[in-house]
């Protein structure tokens, strides 16, 4: 039996899929502006768990990973780069599939692109128009209109009485502390230059939070079973994800919502001034196997921050020689024994199926060797 922490309900739940045995699972993707950082694969590990484990309880896994190849960061880039956005997005696309395979992360089974599913962004924005969730302004942006939607703020627990509904916010990431209308169509702006695509309302690009819903629901379906990203996606990414498309397809949208919490590097944010954004490429030239990054990262539950220091690097390697000696243990066991796992399996299942508590799962084994 699985059991996970939804943050829908703020409660462990335990996992039943809409359809027996299947999983269709959604986790939000890069954003291909730069090179991911451990941060961002602190999130894309977690994920990896998580399909593992459910492949591992019996389930066949549908996973639909967006890559984000639009949006003001991208835009951003590609202006003070000089370059054209697909040159941008393409390299960094690149470079995340190559940190992806050094991790040994399991691939997606689709890795849709915004620019390329534009069409069905527009269908679903005319869908939210024509239902009154959306209005048009005059620029032709079109927004959502967060007073429509009645559960609003479910998953952050916004206080509605606090909300300022009539102001809007066209940039696509703000503060819990207000909620406002938000940007589904950007309309075209001079500093966009050759970024954008022509609709019913103008020249103009998609807002952020539209591209996951329709993609999500083009490859999985318009009810999901599980839905990933980060802490930081929580607000206002998916609780904008929520509203949008459960007014467009006028039924529940997830069932189950999971999110990783933040990873700190010797005990603060991460910050460029302080030259502490590692990346992947960057902890391998320092002497970091690809295996130890992958158990530094799953020493500390999903829902807990890690502190990342370099210092754990030797924890790592030793622990890596003990699961290595576990191994050479259970290949000795299946060899000799009829049985073809000990009895600590089921209790390490049981653990790992209680919200995927890593560390408990950990020290089991360790206390096994």
């Amino acid at each position: 039996m699985l059991k996970f922490y939804n943050s829908l309900t703020n409660k462990k739940e335990t996992f039943n899929p809409i359809i027996k045995d299947k999983v269709n699972l959604y986790t939000c993707g890069p954003t291909v502006y730069d090179k991911a950082h451990i941060g961002n694969f602190r999130t894309f590990l977690f994920e990896d768990l998580l399909k593992r484990t459910l492949i591992a309880f019996g389930y066949e896994v549908n996973h639909v990973m967006n890559i984000t190849d639009v949006d003001d960061k991208t835009i951003k880039r590609a202006n003070d780069s000089g370059k054209q956005l697909s040159e941008i997005t393409e390299y960094y696309t690149k470079v995340f599939f190559e940190d992806s395979l050094s991790l040994k992360i399991l691939p997606a089974n689709n890795y849709p692109l915004a620019t390329e599913h534009i069409p069905g962004m527009i269908e679903m924005i005319k869908l939210l128009i024509n239902k009154n969730f959306a209005y048009v302004t005059e620029d032709g942006s079109v927004f959502f209109k967060i007073s429509s939607y009645k559960n609003y703020g479910n998953l952050t627990n916004i206080n509605k009485s606090e909300m300022q509904i009539s102001s809007r916010v066209s940039s696509d990431e703000y503060n819990l502390d207000s909620p406002q209308d938000f940007a589904l169509w950007k309309a075209y702006k001079e500093a966009d230059g050759n970024i954008f695509w022509n609709s019913p309302w103008g020249k103009g690009r998609p807002g952020w939070h539209i591209e996951c819903s329709s993609m999500s629901i083009e490859y999985l379906g318009k009810h999901f079973d599980i839905h990933c990203g980060g802490f930081d996606n929580k607000f206002p990414h998916h609780e904008n994800e929520i509203a949008q498309s459960e007014c467009a397809i006028g039924t529940k949208f997830v069932n189950y919502w999971l999110h990783s919490e933040f990873l700190l590097v010797d005990g603060g944010k991460m910050s460029k001034s302080l030259g502490n954004v590692y990346t992947i490429p960057t902890l391998i030239k320092n002497g970091f196997t690809p295996e130890e990054i992958r158990y530094i990262m799953l020493t500390a539950h999903y829902r807990s921050k890690i502190n990342f220091k370099l210092d754990k690097q030797h924890e790592a390697k030793m622990a890596i020689k003990r699961i290595q000696t576990v191994k050479s243990r259970l290949e000795s066991i299946n060899r000799i024994s009829t049985n073809s796992f000990p009895k600590i399996k089921n209790t390490f299942d049981k653990i790992l199926g209680d919200d995927l508590d890593t560390p408990k799962a950990m020290a089991l084994v360790f206390d096994w060797v």
